[in-house]
């Protein structure tokens, strides 16, 4: 396992690449395990995660990320502000029902639910600015 530290637009990742497989990566940003995609495949194992892993890692964490914990989390796939907040902890969802609005260059993009569950937990409030990648929900 290869870990490395990243500073993107004045957030701090840890980023574990924990495994390649042809064009597929198994990494871990702070704490939350993802299965990416490269665009390349490494030539040598060490060489090619330190500039694939940010790149794949940061716009892949909506569709990827999985909690430690057993549930998916829903991440921001863009940053902006949330608008709304549409389920409560407990709440069932199904995959495709909103879960939030966040307004990103003054337009409004839902955030759905992946799965089908129930919202184990709410990570932010209304009115809450996100960036990328930032967990917004959990479905357990």
């Amino acid at each position: 396992m290869k870990e490395y530290k990243f500073k993107i637009n004045g957030k701090d990742y840890t980023v574990a690449v924990n495994g390649i497989e042809g064009k597929n990566a198994a990494v871990t940003v702070n704490g939350v395990n993802y299965n990416v995609e490269l665009e390349n495949a490494p030539a040598a194992v060490p060489a090619a995660p330190a500039a694939a892993a940010p790149q794949a890692a940061a716009p892949a964490a909506a569709p990827a990320a999985a909690a430690p914990a057993g549930g998916k989390v829903i991440a921001s796939p863009l940053p902006g502000v949330i608008i709304s907040v549409d389920v409560k902890e407990g709440q069932a969802v199904k995959r495709g029902q909103k879960v939030a609005v966040i307004e990103a260059m003054k337009m409004e993009n839902e955030i759905l639910a992946e799965c089908d569950g129930t919202i184990s937990a709410i990570h932010v409030n209304k009115g809450d600015s996100v960036l990328e990648g930032d967990k917004v929900v959990t479905i357990a």
